[in-house]
């Protein structure tokens, strides 16, 4: 994230990967209390990534979505809840026809209080058996946050005709939006 980056007074940030940005982005602008987020790259070895860079698996950066949250009306909890709850976080490297290194399933943790809250649910998910397979989801310290290019910000919103979005985005926003309606922004 870049331990420079200034925030909203007030705010928390989370980064979460979890396959497209795309998907990851939409289904967390929706959500009450999310003040802000942004597509972006992370926990790679190089600066300031291209697109086309990351998607060639070579640099070790997941497509991530740096979100800017209000914790007095959501709380990092309950952001933890979505993410397990919209993804699978059972597959390495993978979310559907999504493959390579740039999909994993991670939560790149900004403090300690994040780090133990994602190891605790993790756990408590593997525990209770809530997927077939044992989750696999990387929990790893923030390092430094590279915005996406400005065509994947907020791509589902400006794209929705688009086939990905309509054949892979909007059924997923549909069993969120259902699963989580009371906590949508109106």
């Amino acid at each position: 994230m870049g331990k420079n980056n200034t925030q909203l007074q007030g705010s928390t940030e989370a980064i979460f990967g979890a396959g497209c940005f795309w998907c990851v982005e939409a289904v967390f602008q929706e959500l009450k209390g999310v003040l802000s987020i942004k597509a972006g790259y992370m926990g790679g070895g190089i600066a300031n990534p291209t697109y086309e860079q990351v998607c060639s698996g070579t640099t070790g950066h997941a497509e991530v979505a740096r979100i800017v949250f209000d914790s007095t009306i959501i709380s990092f909890k309950e952001l933890l809840e979505v993410f397990w709850q919209t993804h699978d976080p059972t597959t390495l490297n993978q979310q559907g026809a999504d493959k390579g290194t740039q999909y994993r399933s991670v939560i790149f943790f900004m403090n300690e209080e994040q780090k133990q809250l994602s190891e605790k649910y993790k756990e408590e998910l593997n525990k209770s058996e809530a997927f077939i397979d044992p989750i696999i989801t990387e929990i790893t310290e923030a390092t430094t946050y590279y915005p996406a290019e400005e065509y994947h910000q907020n791509y589902y919103l400006q794209n929705s005709n688009q086939g990905y979005c309509q054949f892979v985005i909007r059924p997923k926003m549909e069993k969120f939006r259902k699963a989580f309606a009371s906590r949508l922004k109106e």
